[in-house]
């Protein structure tokens, strides 16, 4: 790691910073509304973005810093155990495409602007819905804070910040400025900033990939030299391996198949979802989607090039920030660098303004001021945007950045538990609304309990995400056990609950809501003019 600042690489950052601030207070502009005093408009973008716009929105919000930072540092400190968010991306996408035009065309119909509000028409529950709403904001907190990690991990290499010794004001303020122009932006433009944005960060992101995939292996004598280091490497840690080990196999199956169930249940997702303007665009979407897959298959190689390079960090989210530093010329590192700030900021933005919506539509409206306007809940969305990002700075700042990865992890196993009661009402209302409450309480507990008993050699508690499944004695993924057993709990009390004649909420979806599109007869947003821009 360079003593100083590399200045080319620091010039070259500054000014796509630059240039992504200047579009993120111009998107206010961009197909700006007649009325923007409204959450369709300030967290959905008018619900008017089509195919690409979407598919580069849904990329930049589903391929983040996280995923150019901490995946190849999984392969470069495990192994290919550090391949799970490979299959899992593969996974996800059949499983989008059954259930994600439903809820585009329910959501469309009744003026839903988040899942919860699906739960709370779907199911009649208020409760139910507030559960949903308090999981997907508590998940998202530690992905935002995931995202600054990111950030933060380029500043370092690039030696901004001073050293260990400098004084923690100095030392964070690229960051907190970085964190005030991601608040600004937001505030001002809503989901049109990341939007526009998403083009920027990902042109970036493929460039980078595309280079580093062709000029890092020859600088290092090709593929050969790579993988034969990478296995020197791992057979005299005894750790992890060019394949998974047999006694994590579990793991990395179940980690795969959980992250897949669990990726399109955060708030950030579904709110990229609903933005789209119909639902041939989301059935498209999750057609070229998978083109990200292939970037990510590449991207995790990266892992096995810093090994080969030599790469020696105490932090392994340092490694590929500092791999780009030692392999590229000065000014493409900066590029390079400017890619993996730009893929935190759109995240970030995304998140804040998803977690904003969830407070506004399902707690503020529903339990604190069910007549406010339209006006008002576009307000409040964007103070609680600002908060939420706040609470994520100082996690940040505040706690050993090398374990926010496993942070991030246990906002997978909460978010997952919302998966009965959201994809669950899309296909079937036999499940009863207390039965599927007592099922996520379920899951959310046994989830953090057992997050909680795991250790790592920097953490005594929350480790991992990874414990041995009752029953059958293998080490698996916390949040698909969880999930199971919150699956099990639902369909027992529901069978329970329907025998005692138990009351069911009232149902406002029909059946043809899960079909209809944009120009269908009848399928424009059916709300009172006192309530307009909320759910019924």
């Amino acid at each position: 790691m360079n003593d100083g600042v590399n200045g080319v690489a620091l010039g070259v950052f500054i000014f796509f910073f630059l240039a992504v601030t200047v579009m993120g207070f111009l998107a206010a502009r961009w197909r700006k509304a007649e009325n923007e005093h409204s959450l369709d408009e300030w967290g959905l973008g008018g619900r008017s973005f089509g195919t690409w716009v979407t598919w580069f929105l849904l990329g930049g919000d589903l391929y983040t810093a996280y995923t150019f930072v901490a995946v190849p540092a999984a392969i470069y400190a495990a192994g290919a155990a550090g391949f799970f968010a490979v299959p899992y991306t593969i996974l996800v996408y059949p499983l989008i495409f059954t259930f994600l035009p439903r809820l585009w065309s329910v959501s469309h119909k009744h003026g839903y602007v988040t899942t919860s509000d699906f739960v709370r028409g779907r199911w009649g529950s208020k409760s139910l819905s507030l559960a949903v709403a308090f999981t997907g904001i508590l998940a998202t907190m530690p992905y935002i804070a995931l995202q600054l990690v990111g950030i933060q991990a380029v500043l370092d290499v690039m030696g901004v910040g001073g050293g260990a010794d400098t004084n923690w004001f100095v030392k964070d303020l690229p960051l907190l400025i970085a964190f005030g122009v991601l608040a600004a932006y937001t505030y001002s433009s809503g989901l049109r900033a990341p939007a526009l944005i998403a083009f920027v960060k990902d042109t970036l992101i493929y460039i980078v990939i595309a280079v580093a995939i062709i000029y890092i292996p020859i600088k290092l004598g090709g593929f050969d030299e790579i993988f034969s280091a990478a296995n020197e490497k791992y057979t005299t840690a005894k750790a992890g391996g060019l394949v998974p080990l047999e006694a994590g196999q579990w793991t990395y199956a179940t980690l795969a198949l959980g992250s897949a169930l669990a990726l399109f249940m955060y708030p950030h997702s579904i709110t990229a979802t609903l933005s789209s303007r119909s639902r041939e665009v989301i059935r498209r979407n999750t057609t070229i989607l998978p083109l990200y897959s292939l970037m990510l298959g590449l991207l995790a190689l990266l892992g096995f090039m810093a090994i080969a390079a030599g790469v020696k960090v105490t932090n392994g989210q340092l490694a590929i920030p500092q791999l780009f530093e030692n392999m590229f010329p000065d000014w493409f590192a900066g590029v390079a660098f400017a890619a993996i700030g730009i893929g935190a900021l759109v995240p970030a933005a995304i998140m804040s303004i998803a977690a904003a919506n969830l407070f506004t539509r399902n707690i503020y409206k529903d339990f604190i001021k069910p007549d406010a306007t339209p006006k008002q809940e576009a307000q409040v969305s964007k103070i609680v945007s600002l908060l939420v990002k706040v609470g994520a700075l100082v996690f940040v700042l505040t706690m050993d950045k090398t374990v926010a990865i496993n942070f991030q992890l246990l906002g997978g196993i909460w978010i997952l538990q919302t998966f009965p009661a959201l994809v669950g009402g899309l296909f079937t209302r036999w499940f009863h609304r207390w039965a599927l409450l007592a099922g996520w309480a379920v899951g959310m507990v046994y989830g953090t309990v057992a997050a909680y008993g795991v250790a790592s050699p920097t953490q005594k508690h929350f480790g991992g995400s990874a414990k041995e499944i009752p029953g059958i004695g293998e080490i698996g993924y916390i949040g698909l056990t969880a999930f199971v057993l919150n699956v099990v709990v639902t369909v027992i009390l529901t069978f329970a609950l329907k025998a005692l004649k138990a009351p069911e909420g009232v149902d406002e979806t029909s059946p043809e809501d899960y079909t209809a599109d944009a120009g269908d007869p009848g399928v424009e947003v059916e709300l009172p003019p006192a309530t307009a821009g909320s759910a019924h």
